[in-house]
């Protein structure tokens, strides 16, 4: 990839200067982006800079920019209408309320405003595009929903779920925008309430919700639990990989000796999900896939380390620990 200074910057519209417009201004801004931010709230928009400001410098206070905060935030602008904030983008990315009419309208302003290549996406965490984008929207192949972690210039994963309707090519040039501004795109094959982010945090959610309600454990330990077991291992590695390293023999292996288990702890929630012998050797493909058997031990040394890393980090004091 070229250097930033040698390359033409691309432009991001954001539309909604809350939390999450404020943290993809500085995402874009952070990779070399034009941004413009809008919101229809003056107040937003008078407040939008200041906070863009302040989490630059946090970001900087732990070397996690690689240049000044304000070089970054000088290619943030904040403007006074959604026309002016679509004008000459690459990307456009609606930041709205949870609202399917409100989307919906947006959406319709959107598609007048912007190039026509410029690609249109929702910031929804559980609205699937077909949810606010119907067809009477001349460029609605170009809609789809971007999902991001929260604040995505630290959690950088996105998850871009085209509609039925978004084309190839729309959902392609978003996974490689997205890539291109330094995050960690993965494409939701079809729409499905919640994605996959939300669908996985939900299951626990409910379980940890039902632990408190039958008496099993506190909401403090059920946090620990996740704060000092799954979480760290999970961030290293996720519930696939993670199991597969616990059983030697792999996935395959674990689902033999566990599935059960998990079935009849699933039986207990109303839930019948069993893993089939077809789903296991789905999975199984796909992890022999990226780990060979024959670098099983490797691997689990690999993750021991990494958790040594993670581990010797969290004891490090820092100049702010609050």
């Amino acid at each position: 990839m070229a250097p930033l200074e040698t390359r033409v910057p691309r432009r991001a519209g954001i539309i909604g200067a809350g939390s999450i417009g404020v943290a993809f201004a500085i995402c874009f801004a952070r990779a070399g982006w034009r941004v413009r931010l809008y919101d229809p709230d003056a107040a937003r928009r008078a407040a939008a800079p200041e906070e863009v400001a302040l989490r630059l410098d946090d970001l900087a206070c732990f070397q996690l920019l690689e240049e000044s905060s304000g070089a970054i935030t000088a290619r943030v602008e904040v403007v006074d209408t959604l026309e002016a904030a679509a004008a000459e983008a690459d990307l456009v990315q609606e930041c709205a309320p949870e609202r399917a009419e409100l989307k919906h309208e947006i959406f319709a302003q959107l598609d007048r405003a912007a190039p026509a290549d410029a690609i249109l996406a929702s910031a929804s965490s559980f609205l699937a595009a077909s949810k606010f984008v119907d067809d009477t929207l001349p460029g609605r192949t170009r809609c789809l929903v971007a999902h991001p972690g929260n604040p995505p210039y630290l959690v950088p994963v996105i998850e871009i779920v085209p509609a039925p309707f978004t084309s190839e090519t729309a959902a392609a040039r978003a996974i490689a925008l997205y890539r291109e501004a330094g995050m960690k795109p993965v494409h939701v094959q079809h729409e499905v309430e919640g994605f996959i982010f939300n669908r996985l945090q939900g299951a626990v959610l409910r379980e940890a919700y039902c632990l408190v309600r039958d008496g099993v454990a506190s909401v403090e330990d059920i946090d620990t639990v996740m704060r000092e077991g799954l979480g760290p291992r999970w961030s290293v590695i996720g519930p696939f990989e993670t199991v597969d390293l616990n059983t030697r023999g792999g996935i395959a292996s674990h689902a033999q000796k566990m599935g059960p288990s998990y079935e009849r702890m699933g039986a207990e929630r109303g839930q019948h999900d069993p893993w089939t012998p077809e789903l296991v050797e789905q999975v199984e493909a796909a992890r022999r896939a990226a780990l060979p058997l024959d670098q099983w031990d490797e691997r689990v040394g690999w993750r021991d380390r990494q958790l040594m890393r993670l581990a010797r980090h969290r004891k490090t004091p820092t100049r702010d620990d609050s």
